[in-house]
């Protein structure tokens, strides 16, 4: 996995730029793009492959209606859930095939559990479960107050116990990382021992928030991205980014 092939000398760049002058995250940040590595206890995966840049490209014209925005947000969670599930949990069946019996693999038990943000996750649902037909859905609406930056639930359908359970979080964007953080929070809290979370894009503010949060939860945690932006601007919105998510896939409420 290029994830944990090479995490020594990335992890050291990446940990002394912090503190560093103020562009030297996000420069250290985009070499993660290009070397895949680990940042402290957890994994960052920016999914570099051209189907991938290309519909980000589309995604993020403002051109782009949203019929249009809902297809391809379906198609580039099926990419990167390709890549977010390459250590899901499996065991060994015997199988007979027409030729012969032989071994392989099938997903284990307890089966892994989906979890969209609401309202934009939602629309990265059918791309995941396309993957991943039998795993279990919950959800959890969240917001962002556009003043504080600071995200707020108001509602929550996940099992109380989660333990034992992979989980993968579904969130467009990784922009302060406040949502994130209380998301994954919520699940720790309900005992899921494996987290990770599917984003389009990602800021290297809010990879620098998980990183400080989640390091020595003992919960591995795992960040899967289609693109590492460049920055938060004053509003905290990713720039270049594509606006905003949950509007752009179901118009403006």
């Amino acid at each position: 996995d290029a994830i944990d092939q090479r995490p020594s000398s990335c992890h050291a760049s990446i940990a002394k730029s912090w503190v560093c002058s103020d562009t030297s995250p996000i420069l250290a940040l985009i070499e993660v793009e290009r070397k895949p590595c680990k940042v402290d206890d957890m994994k960052v995966h920016v999914a570099n492959h051209p189907l991938i840049s290309h519909k980000l490209t589309v995604l993020r014209d403002e051109r782009t209606d949203s019929p249009t925005f809902r297809l391809l947000v379906e198609e580039l969670v099926t990419l990167l859930a390709y890549e977010a599930t390459r250590e899901v949990r499996t065991k060994t069946v015997t199988i007979k095939t027409p030729v012969t019996a032989t071994t392989g693999l099938v997903m284990a038990e307890p089966r892994p559990v989906v979890v969209p943000i609401l309202r934009a996750g939602l629309g990265m649902l059918e791309g995941m479960t396309k993957l991943l037909p039998t795993a279990q859905v919950g959800f959890l609406g969240m917001v962002r107050d556009e003043e504080t930056l600071k995200a707020t639930t108001y509602a929550n359908r996940l099992p109380e116990n989660l333990s034992g359970r992979q989980c993968f979080i579904l969130d467009p964007m990784l922009a302060t990382g406040g949502t994130l953080v209380m998301a994954i929070n919520y699940l720790i809290e309900r005992g899921a021992d494996e987290i990770t979370a599917i984003c389009l894009l990602a800021a290297p503010e809010g990879i620098k928030v998980l990183e400080d949060e989640f390091k020595n939860s003992g919960v591995p945690i795992t960040l899967v991205t289609g693109s590492l932006d460049e920055k938060l601007n004053e509003k905290g919105y990713i720039v270049p980014g594509l606006g905003d998510a949950g509007d752009r896939l179901y118009g403006v409420v």
